[in-house]
């Protein structure tokens, strides 16, 4: 592995923030690196605010969805709440059916199916709004690029409003208001909210038409801070407040439905982490085996009792997917080996059989493996489906736009886009998609990186720094869980790999004259135990360790060498 350690910000801005805010240097250090060079600054970061969210009418047609809205209330029309099946798309679309069906009865929901209808907005889904007397479609986390399907819409005199987060094309759907940050000519301050971020803005503009306290919103933030935590995206600025109040929900009042996915968790308080973990998957496994609607269902049940049961049902699929995950990765990592094509600069597997629904885990899985751009195929229907995942620094979206000529459609983001083509032009794309990332990426990409925040000394590591280093949480994007680098550390001779299999390592190490060990575990390194013998060098996070009640620091490392 690369270890990347971070530039160092200006010592004279080091030293006065830490003087500032009565904190250690690295702590400080750790601030600025973040861009947060003053005491109000940092008082905004770890005392995040509600005042602090920002006006949503500074979004372009917010005016225009509020509304429109408030006419369809007022005229008894019937609404239908349209969102994608994976984690943001249902979270959202329950966001909003939570919090429009106070206002009005007739309103319903719409996810559209995974296998049958593709991503985003569908024909089908219009020709059912149609069906049933819908008027006006809202449309969470997709809609964008749905030109044709708005225009469709349009002819059976059915409206759309889209909240998108996703990069708009040039051309834009002739909706009724189409809310998107990105939008070129959208001047709201903060571009990366997450489809659910979009929605709960939407719900604030609605609320504060009624002069409604933004407190009594907060209830809502459960579902936005697991759809941020899912969707990847920078947990800093608004988002870091939406999380933060959304973290406080989860762990002291969640909605029902999210309360009885936790109910045989036994975890007493959950960090963002936990959500990515074990709150999403449970989420997604609807959309991915059978339908996204069992998540929406789940999460809008005001019933404990009832919600229980989806919840058991959502477990199920949950471990359907995960033996899914296992089985298609053996089979891939098999056809891998098979055609030695262990030297390319992608990778680029097939199979018929494999489920679509874990196709973009199993993307995900293979590029932690290899480490390069991936794409795992399967047929849907008379055509090939894939999901691509990329390596930090490369844009698989640039990629695949390349090579659209052999290419039905394709849509995404850097690190993680879908496509779909015609079974003839699989090994024509193949072959054009090697050719593109083998003249384009830069071969540093290919191996795999760790950013280091900065250099510690163990004397450093002190209940009252880590206290401190908890706050800036939650982490994500922009905003990650601080990583450190340690030099010329010993282990005190009882160092050992641990694990059934013995792929993990378990040491106790201490640096210069003092003695004062301190635990550390590297989970998957347990080949490293030669490397322990003398001084070396470690990169870690700061974790803590409880056993039997006793609460200490405990090392988790990434790399030594």
């Amino acid at each position: 592995m690369r270890w990347n350690v971070k530039p160092e910000p200006e010592k004279e801005k080091i030293a006065q923030l830490s003087s500032a805010l009565q904190i250690d240097v690295p702590l400080a250090k750790l601030l600025c690196q973040r861009n947060i060079e003053t005491f109000e600054e940092a008082k905004m970061f770890f005392r995040p605010s509600l005042d602090d969210l920002y006006d949503p009418f500074l979004m372009k047609d917010m005016d225009l969805a509020v509304r429109r809205i408030e006419e369809a209330i007022s005229n008894d029309e019937s609404i239908l709440i349209y969102g994608d099946y994976d984690v943001d798309g249902t979270t959202s679309v329950s966001l909003l059916y939570s919090y429009l069906s106070i206002l009005t009865p007739k309103i319903a929901t719409y996810i559209p199916d995974r296998y049958d209808e593709g991503y985003g907005v569908s024909l089908k889904g219009i020709d059912f709004a149609e069906d049933n007397g819908f008027s006006l479609v809202i449309a969470l986390d997709c809609g964008i690029k749905a030109l044709n399907q708005v225009a469709y819409a349009k002819e059976k005199n059915i409206d759309f409003i889209i909240c998108d987060h996703h990069k708009p094309g040039e051309k834009l759907p002739d909706a009724s208001a189409i809310l998107n940050a990105k939008r070129k000519d959208c001047e709201y301050p903060f571009k990366e909210l997450c489809g659910c971020g979009v929605g709960f803005k939407l719900i604030q503009a609605l609320a504060s038409k009624k002069d409604t306290p933004i407190e009594e919103l907060v209830p809502y933030l459960d579902l936005v801070a697991t759809a941020i935590a899912a969707d990847i995206v920078p947990i800093v600025d608004e988002n870091r407040v939406l999380t933060y109040f959304g973290l406080q929900v989860i762990n002291e009042r969640p909605r029902n439905g999210i309360k009885a996915l936790l109910h045989q968790v036994k975890k007493t308080e959950l960090t963002i982490t936990d959500v990515v973990f074990i709150i999403a998957p449970r989420i997604n496994a609807a959309g991915r085996i059978k339908h996204g609607n069992a998540a929406v269902e789940l999460l809008i049940e005001s019933n404990y009792e009832d919600a229980l049961s989806y919840a058991q049902e959502i477990e199920s699929f949950n471990v359907n997917r995960r033996e899914l995950d296992t089985k298609i990765t053996e089979e891939a990592l098999y056809q891998i080996r098979k055609n030695k094509e262990e030297d390319r600069f992608t990778t680029v597997v097939y199979d018929k059989n494999w489920h679509k629904g874990v196709i973009g885990i199993v993307a995900s899985r293979l590029t932690e493996t290899y480490y390069r751009p991936t794409l795992v195929f399967t047929k849907s229907g008379d055509k090939l489906a894939a999901s691509a995942r990329s390596v930090k620094g490369f844009d698989v979206y640039n990629a695949l736009q390349a090579c659209e000529e052999h290419l039905i459609q394709f849509g995404g983001h850097k690190y993680a886009a879908g496509l779909t083509l015609k079974p003839e032009n699989y090994e024509a794309f193949k072959s054009k998609f090697e050719a593109v990332v083998q003249t384009s990426i830069d071969p540093e990409l290919l191996e795999p990186e760790i950013t280091i925040d900065t250099e510690l000394e163990f004397t450093e590591i002190t209940p009252k720094f880590f206290r401190i280093l908890k706050q800036l949480a939650p982490f994500g994007p922009q905003n990650m869980k601080p990583v450190f680098v340690s030099r010329n550390v010993r282990d005190n001779g009882y160092g050992k790999q641990v694990g059934s299999d013995k792929s993990h390592l378990k040491l106790s190490l201490f640096q210069g004259d003092n003695t004062q060990t301190i635990n550390a575990i590297g989970f998957g390194l347990g080949n490293k135990i030669d490397d322990i013998h003398n001084g070396f060098d470690v990169v870690y996070t700061i974790d803590e360790n409880e056993w039997n009640g006793y609460k200490s620091l405990q090392l988790v490392l990434k790399d030594l060498k």
